[in-house]
């Protein structure tokens, strides 16, 4: 079965084989423009909840997990997400402030992978968060947090047909 299963995922086509082209050198400075400009394109495409990403993060023993969440804004602040302060995640956070996001398009052959420190937001902007998702029902939840990804690292990764993928790579110093 093993020999099989593996034959059976080589077989599995990796990116569409009309890609687009991305050119480093046309690369706006700011991370967070270039990031907008490839969420417009995937949201052209068609591309399915492209504002989800894969969040990183590392409990007590140092064993890293990572769930799917949707980003809620990308401001001065940095990258923002929610979740509950007394899930998994909401305790590594506090435990070890640090994380990292991975977006993926597969129909473009995109990642844009995210990393560095995490702060909670105010108690009223992760309230406003609580109130703002779909089928909020006016109650609370004081457990809820608005947390902000300060990136200190963001890569863009282009896919190519023939394996020359193009990787662009920001370097923020951070905060302190």
């Amino acid at each position: 079965m093993s020999e099989s299963f593996r034959s059976m995922l080589r077989s599995l086509p990796d990116f569409p084989v009309d890609l687009p082209i991305f050119d480093p050198a046309s690369a706006p400075l700011d991370p967070a423009v270039l990031f907008r400009s490839w969420l417009d394109e995937a949201l052209a495409a068609g591309v399915s909840q492209p504002h989800a990403f894969s969040l990183a993060t590392v409990g007590a023993e140092g064993m890293p997990s990572s769930r799917m969440l949707i980003l809620k804004n990308l401001d001065a602040e940095g990258w923002h997400f929610a979740t509950s302060r007394a899930s998994r995640k909401g305790r590594e956070l506090t435990e070890h402030p640090l994380a990292a996001m991975n977006f993926f398009w597969s129909a473009l052959g995109r990642q844009v992978r995210v990393v560095g420190p995490v702060a909670e937001l105010s108690t009223d902007a992760s309230a406003a968060d609580w109130s703002e998702r779909p089928g909020a029902d006016g109650s609370e939840n004081p457990t809820w947090q608005l947390y902000a990804l300060r990136p200190v690292e963001v890569e863009f990764w282009q896919a190519d047909p023939g394996r020359r993928h193009v990787r662009h790579r920001y370097l923020i110093p951070a905060e302190g």
